[in-house]
């Protein structure tokens, strides 16, 4: 009698798991493409893609596109589009170098008055869309073609460079071994056992808040995996990390930035009014929410965190070029996508569009080391992007 419960509680825990699983597909299917687009590119490219210097390789080259990707969710969840983000990125890049080539201003003056100056163009693309209800393709489409125009002008077709070692540091510098070992870097990895701590206590903590209030949650035994192979996975990461020079600048920044924007997006009242502008954007207005305001912050958000890419992109080319930022809307976007973000707003999380960027990015470094040209990387990233809406659709049309 023992041994046949025991089976039965086996198979209704599988049951459960596969069950929770297919209702979750478009959450954690993601993170399983990651891992399986990672260990291909392992296989195919000899070890080389997670070497320590490709890994930090792979933090530095993407870091600009997460950065936008948070914004671009965020305005994608609310029911909107910026097609401008590439050129306000190389703009912001530009002007940086102009004001700290050729000007001579302080670096920190600089950094604070491109980050005003980012903040003031999502401002005004954002004014024109929620204000006078002018489309967001049209209005960041000008602003595209703008802001492009403006990157020419400020540098007169010529590149602008190099910058001083304290404004590269926003991009190629490290954090330190303040223990004093060096290699491994002990504080890499100290920082990596307290964020896996916190991810799972976190875990913890939703898991018992969700049976508090009778919300059916995943089964034990998936949550049990789900940790161990997060918990795994990062700290595989921060151990090779810690083998070269420690955690990047730019990938504490980033860390920092996907914690805010996550619980923003998540835990807060702001955060569920975007969903709901998204969602249904009369229904919203009706319910009493100030979906003009909203929209507006979403635009004004998006510049700030496009300026901050430039300065990055910038800062890591360690010169400002008039193509800078060129097409690279369109990887953000698809980032967005590929994470899980629906066309018609009101769906997305933050996680998932960092994951979907890292897929992006991933897919470019493991295609480049396997020596593909850029034609048919751009025709592959396509053909994954169109995959990843049909998938949208083919779920939309499956829950009705």
């Amino acid at each position: 009698m023992t041994d046949s419960a025991s089976k039965e509680n086996i198979q209704s825990e599988e049951r459960s798991v596969l069950e929770y699983l297919g209702s979750h597909m478009r959450e954690y299917g993601l993170l399983f493409a990651l891992i399986a687009i990672m260990l291909f590119f392992q296989v195919v490219t000899d070890g080389t893609l997670l070497r320590p210097v490709n890994i930090t390789n792979l933090f530095l080259q993407n870091s600009y596109i997460i950065i936008m990707a948070l914004g671009m969710l965020i305005v994608i969840v609310g029911g909107n589009i910026d097609l401008s983000v590439g050129s306000v990125m190389g703009f912001v890049g530009a002007l940086a170098a102009v004001m700290i080539v050729q000007w001579d201003w302080p670096v920190i003056g600089a950094i604070i008055a491109c980050l005003v100056t980012g903040t003031l163009i999502g401002a005004a693309q954002g004014y024109w869309v929620a204000y006078w209800k002018i489309p967001s393709f049209i209005v960041t489409l000008a602003g595209m073609l703008v802001f492009r125009g403006l990157s020419l002008w400020l540098l007169a077709g010529q590149s602008v460079g190099p910058f001083p070692a304290s404004f590269q540091a926003l991009s190629t510098g490290f954090i330190p071994d303040f223990f004093g070992v060096g290699r491994p870097n002990v504080f890499a990895l100290v920082v990596g056992a307290i964020a896996v701590a916190a991810i799972i206590w976190m875990g913890l903590r939703k898991r018992a808040q969700n049976r508090a209030y009778g919300i059916e949650d995943e089964p034990q035994a998936f949550f049990v995996a789900r940790n161990l192979i997060v918990a795994g996975a990062l700290m595989f990461l921060v151990y090779k990390l810690s083998t070269f020079r420690g955690l990047p600048n730019v990938l504490i920044t980033m860390g920092i930035l996907t914690i805010v924007y996550a619980f923003i997006t998540e835990r807060t009242t702001l955060g569920r009014r975007i969903y709901a502008l998204g969602g249904n954007e009369k229904a919203a207005k009706l319910s009493g929410i100030p979906t003009e305001r909203l929209t507006f912050l979403t635009f004004l958000n998006m510049g700030f965190l496009a300026a901050l890419a430039g300065l990055i992109f910038a800062a890591r080319l360690n010169t400002a070029t008039p193509k800078a930022g060129f097409a690279l809307e369109l990887d953000v976007i698809a980032a967005v996508f590929i994470g899980g973000a629906s066309m018609s707003g009101g769906v997305g999380k933050i996680i998932g569009a960092v994951v979907g960027a890292f897929i992006m990015g991933v897919m470019n470094n493991g295609m480049s080391i396997m020596g593909i040209g850029i034609d048919y990387q751009q025709v592959i990233k396509g053909l994954v992007l169109l995959a990843a809406v049909i998938f949208d659709v083919y779920n939309k049309q499956k829950q009705s």
